[in-house]
């Protein structure tokens, strides 16, 4: 296993960095040390509505007209230089779209992944370097490894409670090469982190987090997915195929989901039941006893590499949510109906994986790379997909 410290790396040479400030707190104070770190630093704020209003209002977002104001404000008492790109047309194809998509096609996707693969890592840094810059700046708590062959590896942040490498994993050697976190050394607090941006006098020191979706405004998601798919009637059967009751829409339930199946009337054996299958193509919902949700394997398609691909098998840990915790597993790449596909077999069953979600495989604090979770293979050896 690979283990290493969590060391400030000096910069080789002064950089000349576009700082992604989403008028929140943690972004600022990494904008405010990238030019603390002697770097040549400007802030931008990435409009990804084109109609802000429709975001969330207030502090829970990072897409609205407040927020434009806030990073512009904060850019302001840093002293960097400003500007708002519209990134909104790209952010509805690549996100929003793919978000709603992927439900339809009964999975259950990450956004904030999403947006960091297509738009920060991809669109942002695309456009960053066409116009000469150096490195992406933004406030995730991650930190990029330099070796001494040039090599960049991506590991976890020095404080586990708040690592967000997880949401990072589908970066490649490419953009980790021109990715900046200057919060991944922190051993600090929230608290700490917002006393820091008070003494630096920037007035998101006292903004609350962000929290859920930022483009669905009211935090309803399967009242979302209801406006852009409409509601279709289907059934919620068992195991054995037994009409239990009925739903408007299959996109509104995730596999592990417990609440809300309005099932009627308890099981059997009187245990709670849990949403074991979506399919889309009946628009059926399968619900069973937590047991069933035992999965012992997974295949995932669409690896991304933080560096160079594994070869043959090997032991690692994954993760399978953003904040869920760590599990022993072997994985292997192997070639499938398309293309490369990872097979990750869990040492001991793990619950609520669902496809769609990502699964992120580490070498100790180390990143090794993602995949996007294709299939399901549970105790009962049933394939899920």
């Amino acid at each position: 296993m690979t283990d290493t410290p969590h060391a400030p790396q000096p910069a080789p040479r002064r950089l000349r960095v576009l700082a992604a400030m989403s008028g929140g707190v943690d972004s600022a104070v990494a904008a405010a040390r990238a030019v603390e770190a002697g770097h040549d630093v400007t802030g931008v704020h990435l409009a990804l509505s084109a109609n802000p209003q429709s975001f969330r209002t207030g502090a829970r977002g990072c897409c609205t007209v407040e927020d434009s104001r806030d990073a512009r404000r904060a850019a302001d008492v840093i002293g960097i230089p400003f500007y708002v790109w519209d990134l909104a047309e790209r952010f509805r194809r690549d996100v929003v779209d793919d978000f709603v998509a992927e439900y339809e096609a009964g999975r259950t996707p990450n956004p904030c992944l999403r947006c960091n693969e297509k738009i920060k890592f991809a669109a942002l840094l695309d456009k960053a370097l066409a116009l000469g810059f150096d490195a992406v700046c933004t406030g995730h708590y991650a930190t990029v490894v330099v070796r001494e062959d040039g090599t960049r590896e991506l590991h976890r942040a020095a404080d586990a409670a708040k690592d967000q490498s997880y949401v990072l994993g589908v970066l490649d050697e490419r953009q980790l090469a021109h990715a900046l976190f200057p919060l991944g050394d922190t051993r600090t607090t929230k608290e700490e982190i917002r006393a820091e941006a008070a003494r630096r006098g920037l007035a998101v020191a006292k903004k609350p987090d962000s929290h859920d979706i930022c483009f669905i405004a009211d935090g309803d998601t399967q009242g979302f997915l209801a406006k852009h798919l409409g509601t279709a009637e289907g059934d919620i059967v068992d195991e054995d195929g037994n009409r239990l009751g009925t739903h408007s829409g299959a996109y509104g339930f995730t596999v592990g989901q417990r609440k809300g199946l309005r099932i009627g009337h308890p099981a059997p054996d009187g245990k709670p039941r849990y949403v074991l299958d979506i399919s889309p193509v009946d628009n059926t919902v399968t619900v069973g006893p937590a047991a069933a949700l035992d999965v012992v394997a997974l295949t995932a398609v669409n690896p991304r590499w933080c560096g160079t691909p594994p070869t043959g098998p090997g032991t690692y840990t994954a993760q399978l949510r953003a904040h869920g915790a760590e599990t022993p597993v072997t994985a292997e790449l192997v070639d499938g109906p398309d293309d490369a596909e990872l097979r990750v077999a869990f040492t001991e069953p793990v619950r609520g994986v669902a496809p769609g979600q990502a699964v992120v495989l580490y070498d100790g604090t180390r990143v090794v790379g993602s995949a996007t979770i294709a299939a399901t293979e549970r105790r009962r050896a049933t394939a899920v997909g």
